[in-house]
């Protein structure tokens, strides 16, 4: 099999991007508060997800609480629920597109982001191993939940990072006082 130059230079590109990659701030877990305890949980909130919506579109939360968001995705695409601050999504979705350039994650089905490690090739990637405790992927039909424990007063946001969706309007806000 001959491969044309284009296509290796791509490759090479895609790689060294890859390569490149640093883990975003969406996966600094620090700043934006820490995962809760289940046995501590405050409150619980739905979120719904659908194509390209969600609802609730803000919510406020009080600093030192614990929020079980029950996540359903409503919708027949895959979507992404992400806490952290807009510089970290736009970071985070350069990632999330890479993945989905590459591969390594599927466009439907439902993945917990702390259990996925990237593979191209055999060889891991980079800044692409997620173990970010701030985001879930919930597959279409699906119902997933993240546990949450906000630590201080800040404004935040709620986002699913595939590509095209943020943009589209899968945002929300969160306000911590």
């Amino acid at each position: 099999m001959q491969l044309r130059p284009a296509f290796i230079i791509a490759t090479l590109g895609l790689l060294l991007n890859a390569a490149n990659v640093q883990a975003s701030p969406s996966h600094k877990s620090d700043s934006i508060g820490q995962p809760g305890d289940s046995q501590a949980v405050d409150r619980t909130i739905e979120v719904r997800m659908g194509d390209i919506f969600f609802k609730p579109k803000a919510m406020e939360i009080k600093a030192g609480e614990t929020i079980r968001f029950v996540l359903k995705n409503d919708g027949a695409l895959l979507h992404e629920f992400n806490l952290g601050k807009a510089a970290s999504h736009a970071a985070h979705q350069k990632e999330m597109a890479a993945m989905f350039q590459n591969g390594t994650l599927p466009p439907a089905g439902a993945h917990d982001m702390s259990n996925m490690g990237h593979a191209m090739g055999g060889m891991k990637m980079a800044g692409m191993e997620h173990d970010a405790s701030n985001s879930v992927l919930v597959g279409p039909g699906a119902r997933e939940e993240l546990i949450w424990t906000f630590s201080a007063a800040t404004e935040l946001e709620f986002a699913c990072n595939i590509p095209r969706h943020y943009q589209s309007g899968m945002v929300g806000k969160v306000i911590v006082r």
